[in-house]
């Protein structure tokens, strides 16, 4: 028997203090619904004991206090936060979230395998647990193009390291139903690991083929008979709320106390004034119970089942034996946290400090061509013509149809109707391409948005009014090496670098957040009427989400899988 598991056993059975002792508090019982006023001994990485008192080596007093294992967040892309995985894992470790699976998907699709050894470099690090799904779709489709390519064969290298889990989720689900080869291939080789899903609005007997390939868990569900079917069909669904993508609401009716063994939480995309004004699964916690969510419900969803749908067997629980992820909180119903323990480790700077750094990639990695104004002329259409309709907190766009004013021989705006020009410029250096379309939802009464994080191939998208600023605005993220940037008038009122893959930025999540702050009143000073107007621009690229979106290559109908301008 090894020194460590003696000291584990004599720490539990109480012949020696244990490490740490949290003292005079209770524990939320996951199994039986009950708060248990007990110590919680912790010897290294574990709990080993509990429904006791112990002495400790350390003591700490959270008296009137309650403690919860920590959340895991099932599905979210950390490049979304827009910042590097270290100062994600700064940011929001101390609000509780001691697990996340995320999918390097955004980054992969720019840089590839670079893209994934970033990020496992990072896990490596950091102080909270990221594990890593393998990015299943680069590119996501033949739609657009991408940066990269990783077939099955630059997959594999990467599938014994300790922090990746399985196949991200797979979103190409037309080719899994029509028997795609390279989506066989993929699928093949991870049937005996975890398949991460990805079908929205995918019903019936489709539904069933897709989940016959051994795909397990969903977060696009953006309504309860969605869920349901999905859950009878024995997939784990996971309840998503991000910074655009809001879907909490809708699925309230399936957090109960049965059904919660089957459910997880996900934030997918959420940016770091997001996580600043509301906080991240900790606010998700907050709103559910508020809204009648039963407490058990939802911190089961948190933590055990989260932990039991990714076969992350030794947490989840406050028990003998289970990893110390804890948090230690006001309330069951306020859920803030007043410290974090991760792993054992008590999460404070010194912790965060004592992390070795990863050098970044990707720093020049935006090679679109110089534009010019009358680049973004579209022909004019004497019927209708396609125009994305923006669902404000909704990924998902509507495929609309407007007769539009003309501008000499192009396609003009309409401001009243709040349709306004976007297009598409590949940025990977590969083809130059550009497309333009019509959007309606922005709000936008002057000037343009442009941005390089577009999903999922990450190319610029701009949206605007006047051709001269969006000119102005995507040749601008040429000089910043990728980011956001906002104009008006010819002039630059609010902009952020993320040069890291032009992705993430290489500044503390403190001044990303602020940075946000302004350029977010930039936009709104442009008229945009959407809570999040630069994540919303990053989802209009994104062929794999109904019902009509925009690529490089012309304007997607999603619902047929084709082009079609």
């Amino acid at each position: 028997m090894s020194e460590a598991l003696e000291r584990l056993i004599d720490q539990g059975v109480g012949r020696q203090p244990a490490d740490i002792v949290l003292k005079g508090g209770r524990f939320f019982d996951l199994v039986t619904g009950e708060l248990v006023a007990s110590d919680i001994a912790i010897s290294g990485e574990r709990i080993v004991g509990t429904c006791g008192d112990y002495v400790g080596r350390e003591e700490i007093d959270v008296t009137g206090r309650i403690v919860v294992p920590g959340f895991i967040d099932t599905h979210l892309h950390i490049e979304s936060s827009l910042v590097t995985p270290h100062e994600f894992d700064r940011c929001v470790l101390p609000l509780g979230i001691t697990t996340v699976i995320c999918d390097p998907h955004e980054i992969a699709n720019v840089l590839g395998t670079e893209g994934i050894q970033y990020f496992l470099d990072s896990a490596m690090e950091t102080v909270m647990d990221i594990r890593v799904q393998l990015s299943s779709c680069v590119p996501a489709t033949h739609l657009e193009t991408s940066g990269a390519d990783l077939p099955i064969e630059r997959l594999t290298p990467f599938r014994h390291h300790p922090k990746v889990i399985g196949l991200a989720e797979f979103m190409n689900f037309p080719g899994v139903v029509n028997k795609d080869p390279v989506c066989l291939a993929k699928l093949d080789a991870f049937q005996d690991g975890h398949i991460d899903g990805h079908a929205p609005l995918l019903r019936g007997k489709e539904l069933n083929g897709y989940l016959a390939a051994g795909i397990r868990t969903e977060h696009e569900c953006t309504s309860a008979e969605e869920a349901l079917e999905k859950m009878r069909k024995g997939m784990h669904i996971l309840v998503r709320e991000g910074s655009v993508s809001k879907d909490l609401q809708a699925l309230m009716p399936i957090l109960t106390e049965r059904l919660s063994p089957y459910l997880a939480l996900c934030t997918d995309d959420r940016n770091p004034l997001d996580i600043a004004e509301q906080g991240h699964l900790d606010h998700m916690i907050r709103t559910a119970i508020a809204a009648g969510v039963e407490p058990l419900a939802i911190y089961r969803a948190a933590s055990i089942s989260a932990a039991r749908a990714f076969g992350l067997r030794d947490r989840g629980l406050i028990a003998p034996g289970w990893r110390a992820d804890l948090v230690v909180i006001n309330s069951l119903e306020n859920c803030k946290a007043e410290f974090v323990l991760s792993a054992g480790r008590r999460v404070t700077d010194a912790l965060f400090a004592g992390r070795k750094p990863v050098e970044p990639v990707g720093l020049d990695s935006v090679k679109a061509r110089n534009v010019k104004a009358a680049d973004f002329g579209l022909p004019y259409n004497e019927g209708e013509t396609s125009v994305l309709g923006v669902l404000p907190g909704k990924i998902i766009t509507e495929h609309r149809r407007y007769r539009l004013p003309a501008e000499g021989n192009r396609t003009g705006v309409d401001l009243d109707r709040d349709i306004i020009k976007v297009a598409v410029i590949e940025r990977h250096g590969v083809n130059g391409n550009h497309a333009n379309g019509s959007v309606q939802g922005f709000g936008l009464k002057k000037g343009a948005i442009a941005s390089t994080v577009g999903h999922d191939s990450h190319n610029i998208c701009v949206v605007g009014v006047n051709d001269d600023d969006m000119a102005l605005a995507v040749n601008r993220l040429g000089e910043i090496k990728g980011g956001f940037v906002v104009v008006h008038d010819g002039k630059i009122t609010g902009e952020i670098a993320l040069p890291v893959a032009g992705l993430m930025s290489l500044e503390p999540y403190e001044r990303v957040r602020d940075t946000l702050h302004h350029l977010r009143q930039a936009a709104f000073a442009l008229g945009a009427t959407l809570e999040e107007p630069f994540l919303q621009l990053a989802f209009l690229p994104l062929p794999v989400i109904p019902h009509l979106k925009i690529s490089d290559r012309g304007l997607v109908d999603v619902d047929r899988f084709m082009l079609i301008g």
